[in-house]
């Protein structure tokens, strides 16, 4: 049921990986019509699972797929696969999409949204990257007034594309910055500046993802005592920044020490930055100690 690479569950069975198929008709193939999650688990605990679902459910309704069933049943089918993965430090990625039918855009022609469960080591990034900081680059993206906007859908060719751009020119991440010129969210992050001791991050009305790892941040800044703030940030208030970084389930807080030809601050790793991810896994480990005792 498992290898050392994957444990996958289709429709709430177990397969092996190399059985692990869909239709050729399946919309989330065709068009990318499906929505997904990630997170991960630390010492056999799913991180925020709950929060990570009920974001599922509500990508799965802006774009008007049912869910086939609630989300106590999707999570025992998720730790039946992360049981038989057997591993205590986990990546999870859920799919569902809106199922299979012919080959027409029409919606309504889909039936039995199909639901995906994959669970593999996880992976995280090499701890030098948090000691010397990474570089990012712009990526000129136009802000969504779609129905989808904010969903976290499977359609990510602007995205993969923005880190293709990304790797060619060295960096770790693509940044989108609207044609107006501003900051959006990273191509698989959102992003924070620091400026004036204030810790800013784009306002989830520009259309971008609200990122469970971004809201932990967040509070992570209160417990400091690190006035935060949302709102439109310019690409202009990078060149006064004092530190900036990408958070992320995987990476957590990662230090952005370059942005295209900006140096950040003095070119490395910010001390509020480093607190703030001491606090974010002081509160990881809170939670955890949480879900063993409960």
């Amino acid at each position: 049921m498992r290898d050392m690479r994957y444990t996958v569950s289709i429709d709430g069975s177990l397969v092996r990986p190399e059985d692990a198929k869909v239709s050729v008709f399946d919309r989330g193939f065709l068009y990318g019509d499906s929505v997904f999650e990630v997170f991960r688990t630390y010492e056999g605990t799913p991180f925020r699972e709950r929060e990570h679902l009920e974001r599922l459910a509500r990508s799965a309704e802006r774009i008007f797929i049912d869910l086939p069933i609630d989300l106590e049943t999707l999570s025992r089918e998720i730790h039946e696969a992360l049981d038989a993965s057997e591993l205590p430090n986990a990546y999870v990625r859920v799919v569902v999409t809106r199922g299979s039918g012919p080959i027409v855009l029409d919606p309504s022609t889909a039936v039995s949204p199909t639901r995906v469960i994959i669970v593999a080591p996880v992976t995280p990034p090499d701890p030098s990257l948090y000691e010397a900081g990474v570089p990012v680059i712009s990526v000129r993206h136009a802000q969504s007034s779609s129905p989808a906007a904010g969903a976290k859908a499977s359609n990510y060719l602007d995205n993969l594309l923005a880190q293709r751009e990304a790797r060619a020119k060295g960096a770790h991440e693509a940044i989108f910055v609207s044609p107006t010129g501003d900051l959006l969210e990273g191509a698989t992050s959102n992003v924070f500046v620091l400026r004036d001791g204030i810790l800013m991050t784009p306002s989830l009305d520009l259309g971008i993802l609200g990122g469970i790892t971004r809201a932990m941040v967040m509070k992570a800044a209160e417990r400091e005592g690190v006035a935060c703030a949302e709102g439109r940030l310019s690409i202009e208030t990078l060149e006064l920044a004092e530190e900036v970084f990408l958070t992320s389930s995987i990476r957590e807080v990662m230090p952005v020490v370059r942005f295209d030809d900006r140096v950040i601050g003095r070119g490395v790793p910010g001390p509020v930055t480093r607190r703030l991810h001491a606090t974010y896994r002081a509160l990881i480990r809170e939670e955890i100690e949480r879900s063993r005792k409960g």
